[in-house]
């Protein structure tokens, strides 16, 4: 399947999620943040390729049901979810970050809580996977720095978890070039 059959059938695993009585589906989709200005600031805003990207975001969850925006107390991750949450009209829930294993597992306490509902989680190219994990996802390498276009949707039901990954915004750079064996 292509990466956009593969965001058209999670987009249509989040419309259809809430769409059912029967369903209690909780439907997490977890993206890295945008493209980042680079160093030094320790606190980086993102760059006109992470806006646009930040758009493409928005974009390309317009039509599901996401409900919950999850963030760090970061720039980059808040200025990633902004265009969606604003377009929804919701204002992000912020997980602070600290210890890697700590975090995740904070996130995905966040992401339980709102148990039956589509949450949109953006974080970092260490923690994505780590929050997939928290949330019995299969565990993922660390996502390349290079690789921003990642999109990962977990459908959580009746003790299941279901896994779906595709991609948005522009392609990111080849990662078995870039960064060899990492995640793609």
């Amino acid at each position: 399947m292509t990466r956009r059959v593969l965001l058209v059938l999670a987009c249509l695993i989040l419309a259809g999620a809430r769409g059912t009585a029967q369903s209690k589906a909780t439907v997490v989709v977890l993206v890295r943040h945008a493209e980042k200005a680079a160093a030094p600031a320790a606190d980086p805003p993102l760059t006109e390729a992470g806006v646009a990207r930040a758009k493409a975001l928005a974009a390309a969850l317009a039509s599901t049901n996401v409900e919950v925006v999850i963030t760090t107390e970061l720039v980059r991750t808040r200025e990633t979810a902004r265009p969606l949450a604003e377009a929804l009209g919701v204002t992000p829930e912020i997980v602070h970050t600290g210890p890697r294993d700590a975090h995740a597992m904070a996130v995905a306490e966040a992401v339980r809580a709102h148990a039956g509902r589509a949450v949109l989680v953006v974080g970092h190219s260490n923690t994505i996977p780590a929050i997939i994990a928290a949330l019995g996802g299969p565990k993922l390498p660390d996502i390349c720095d290079t690789q921003y276009s990642n999109l990962f949707v977990l459908v959580l039901t009746d003790g299941k978890v279901n896994l779906v990954t595709s991609s948005f915004g522009a392609p990111s750079p080849d990662p078995a070039t870039t960064c060899p064996g990492s995640l793609r």
